[in-house]
């Protein structure tokens, strides 16, 4: 019942029930929420095309639901989305991707067209978030660029309301940082 469940969002997503039409928009994404999706997008693409090649097709559904749940949250789903959310489905569902395919306006077939290729920049994050541990129990979380490092990821945490609270303005016996990991507070 789920898998059927996805392939009727997956329809309602690109097709209005009761026309039948198209119902893709076409327009460059640009906004914030809509970098996200596009984030999404590719981390997507490239876990689907990694699990693709190692015959793991439940967790690339698992994906593909995953970004078809997102795109169920807009008003109407963008170009740049829909036609590689479709490349995706033709491996595992051919004649529903096919279908989507033609509605989407394409003339030829889904067959010869290649699988989408992940941008290696939209995988990194930009902000990671890190916890915080005072005496060994996290605390708090902080967010710091993931490239940030040591000096001012301790810095974020010390700054940081719930620490400040914690710590009280007493002077910490050890900070360690582990970049990217995590923040330990000792006391």
């Amino acid at each position: 019942v789920g898998m059927y469940r996805f392939l009727q969002r997956l329809w309602r997503n690109l097709i209005d029930e009761d026309t039948g039409e198209c119902t893709v928009v076409d327009g460059e994404l640009d906004d914030e929420a809509d970098i996200d999706l596009i984030r999404q997008l590719h981390r997507t693409i490239d876990t689907v095309r990694t699990e693709m090649d190692e015959l793991r097709f439940n967790t690339a559904i698992a994906k593909l639901i995953e970004l078809n749940n997102a795109v169920t949250k807009l008003d109407a789903t963008p170009r740049e989305v829909a036609e590689p959310m479709v490349l995706m489905a033709a491996p595992l569902v051919p004649h529903l991707a096919e279908e989507l395919w033609r509605k989407l306006g394409h003339d030829d077939t889904i067959t010869y067209v290649d699988f989408p290729v992940a941008d290696p920049a939209l995988l990194v994050d930009d902000t990671i978030e890190v916890p915080v541990q005072v005496n060994g129990k996290v605390r708090g979380r902080i967010d710091v660029a993931a490239d940030a490092e040591a000096a001012v990821i301790e810095a974020t945490a010390l700054a940081d309301d719930r620490i400040a609270a914690i710590v009280d303005g007493a002077t910490p016996k050890k900070v360690i940082v582990v970049p990217g990991r995590m923040v330990n507070i000792v006391l």
